[in-house]
C-alpha cells in the first residue's frame, strides 16, 4: 500500500522513501515506478550497528528536510518519529497497519515497541494514520492519545482490479479447474494470523455435507513443500481438492479465476484481499476481523473467527446461490462497493490532506 501510495505522483508532492531493513522485495517495486529508496541495515536495537544506522538516519532526516515525515509500522513509527525529531522535523505522521496484538501472534519485542509508542504517541507524532477503524479503537484503547487518529482507508488500482474473463479461462486451465467448477480461494501467506487451519476444517465440513469442494491457496508457504499444510490436506481428506499455488504476482488475475474469495484470518486491519476481490467482481466470504465486515458491507458473508463450523455453512450457502439471480447483483454489487468507497485516488487524496494540514501547523 506504501509503493501504491508514492507511485500515484500527487501534485504537489514530493517522495523519498527509507527503508530501515533493506530494500527487500519492494525497493525493486519503488525503482521501477521512479523512486530510489534509501537502505539501512538496522539489526536489533541495541546493537552497535544499529546504533551508527540510527545516527546515519538523523543525519539523512535532516539533510533531506521534509515538510512531513510519514512513518510505516510500529518500529518505524518509534525509530523513524525520534530520528526525525532529533533531526529537526516536528512533524511526523505515524501509520499504523495493524488491528491488534496478542501474546500468540506478536513476538514480545514488537508488543514492547507498541506499547512504547502508546507512551511516546501524547510528544513524537502530530498525527496517526491508521487504515481501519478497528486499529484506531484498539490502538486508543492501548493508550495511544486519541486525539491523533485519522483512519484513511487502503485504496485500490480500479483498472488493474476489475472484471476480466480472458485472464479468468487461462488461470483456471492453468489450475486444471474446469470451467463449470466452482472455485473457492484464500489469497493469504502460511501465517498464523490467516488460521489455515480452520479454513481447510471449514472445507473438509463443508465437503462431508456434500458440497463439492475447490479450492486455490495463494500465498507464501503455500506449496507442497509445507509440511504442516500437508498433513492438515492428508488429515481433511483434501489433498485432491486443493490447489497450492504459492506466491504469485499476477493477484487480479487470481482473483477473476475464483468463484469466491475466503479470509479466514483470526486478526486483521485492514484485509487488502477482500477489497481487491471485490475489485473484481468476486464476492468474499469473511471472518469478522478488522474492517473486513466494514469492507464487504451486505454484498457477502460474515463469520466470526475461528469457528470453522459456521465458516463451512457461509461456504455451503455460497456454492448454493451460485449461478442464480442473486449471485450476478451481489458481483456487481461487490465492485461498485470498492469504487464507491476505496479507490486508489480517494485514498492518496485523503494522505495528501492530512500532509498539507500537518505542514501548515
Amino acid at each position: 500500500m506504501l509503493c501504491r501510495l508514492v507511485a500515484s505522483r500527487q501534485e504537489g508532492v514530493e517522495y523519498s522513501v527509507i527503508s530501515l531493513k533493506g530494500d527487500g522485495f519492494y525497493g525493486e517495486v519503488l525503482r521501477a515506478n521512479g523512486l530510489d529508496p534509501y537502505s539501512f541495515q538496522f539489526k536489533r536495537f541495541f546493537q552497535l550497528t544499529s546504533l551508527f544506522e540510527f545516527f546515519r538516519l538523523v543525519r539523512l532526516i535532516a539533510k533531506l528536510s521534509p515538510d512531513v515525515v510519514q512513518t510505516w509500522l510500529y518500529h518505524a513509527d518509534l525509530i523513524g518519529g525520534v530520528a526525525a525529531r532529533l533531526a529537526g522535523c516536528p512533524r511526523v505522521v505515524w501509520g499504523i497497519r495493524t488491528s491488534r496484538l496478542s501474546p500468540s501472534l506478536n513476538s514480545r519485542f514488537t508488543r514492547m515497541v507498541a506499547w512504547l509508542c502508546s507512551r511516546l504517541s501524547p510528544i513524537v507524532p502530530v498525527a496517526i494514520a491508521t487504515c481501519s477503524i478497528e486499529a484506531a479503537k484498539e490502538h486508543k484503547r492501548m493508550g495511544y492519545d486519541p486525539a491523533k487518529f485519522h483512519v484513511i482507508p487502503n485504496g485500490f488500482d480500479l483498472v488493474a482490479y476489475a472484471p476480466d474473463t480472458t485472464v479468468r479461462q487461462q488461470l483456471r486451465q492453468e489450475w486444471g479447474v474446469a470451467k463449470e467448477e466452482v472455485l473457492f480461494g484464500c489469497v493469504a501467506r502460511w501465517d498464523p494470523y490467516k488460521d489455515h487451519p480452520s479454513l481447510l476444517l471449514a472445507l473438509s465440513l463443508a465437503a462431508a455435507s456434500g458440497t463439492a469442494v475447490r479450492c486455490v491457496l495463494v500465498g507464501g508457504g503455500l506449496t507442497v513443500s509445507n509440511s504442516a499444510l500437508a498433513e492438515l490436506l492428508s488429515k481433511y481428506n483434501l489433498t485432491d481438492s486443493v490447489v497450492l499455488a504459492g506466491s504469485r504476482s499476477d493477484i487480479p488475475s487470481v482473483m477473476n479465476a475464483l468463484d469466491f474469495h475466503i479470509l479466514s484470518s483470526a486478526s486483521e486491519a485492514f484485509p487488502n484481499v477482500v477489497a481487491e476481490a471485490m475489485a473484481c467482481g468476486t464476492p468474499c466470504i469473511v471472518t469478522d476481523v478488522g474492517d473486513a465486515a466494514m469492507i464487504v458491507g451486505a454484498t457477502g458473508w460474515i463469520v466470526p473467527p475461528k469457528n470453522p463450523g459456521l465458516l463451512a455453512r457461509a461456504i455451503e450457502d455460497a456454492m448454493g446461490g451460485f449461478g442464480g439471480k442473486n449471485d450476478a447483483k451481489r458481483r456487481i454489487e461487490a465492485r461498485k462497493r470498492i469504487v464507491d468507497d476505496f479507490s486508489l485516488q480517494r485514498m492518496t487524496q485523503a494522505y495528501v490532506r492530512l500532509w498539507q494540514s500537518v505542514a501548515s501547523k
